[in-house]
C-alpha cells in the first residue's frame, strides 16, 4: 500500500532526481501557468496537466526521461502514468519545491 501511495504522490526514494537530470532528464511542473509563476524548478518547463496529451509528441521527440512535478504529488501521478503508457520513460517526483531541495 506505502508503494502505491509513493508511486501516486511521488516519492520515489529509489532514483536518485539529481544524476537524472545531469544526465539530460527533463522536469515538467504540470501545475498552471498560474502556479508556476508563483515559484518552479530552475530549468523546468511548464505543462499543464490537461495539456500532456496534446504535448506527447513533443515530449516523446525529446529521447530523455521526463520528471513530472505538481504541488502535491497527483497531478504529476497522473500525467507519469499517461506518459508511460505511450512509452515515455517518466518519473513522479510528487512536490515541486521537494525535487528542488533534492537537486540544489
Amino acid at each position: 500500500m506505502l508503494k502505491f501511495l509513493k508511486s501516486l504522490f511521488g516519492g520515489a526514494s529509489d532514483v536518485d532526481f539529481k544524476n537524472l537530470i545531469a544526465a539530460g532528464a527533463v522536469v515538467v511542473d504540470v501545475r498552471t501557468p498560474e502556479e508556476f509563476k508563483s515559484g518552479h524548478v530552475s530549468g523546468s518547463i511548464n505543462i499543464p496537466l490537461d495539456q500532456i496529451a496534446s504535448k506527447l509528441a513533443m515530449l516523446k521527440n525529446k529521447k530523455v526521461p521526463i520528471i513530472a512535478v505538481c504541488r502535491s504529488g497527483a497531478r504529476s501521478g497522473a500525467a507519469v502514468g499517461l506518459l508511460k503508457k505511450n512509452g515515455v520513460e517518466a518519473y513522479n517526483a510528487g512536490p515541486w519545491n521537494r525535487l528542488r531541495a533534492q537537486i540544489v
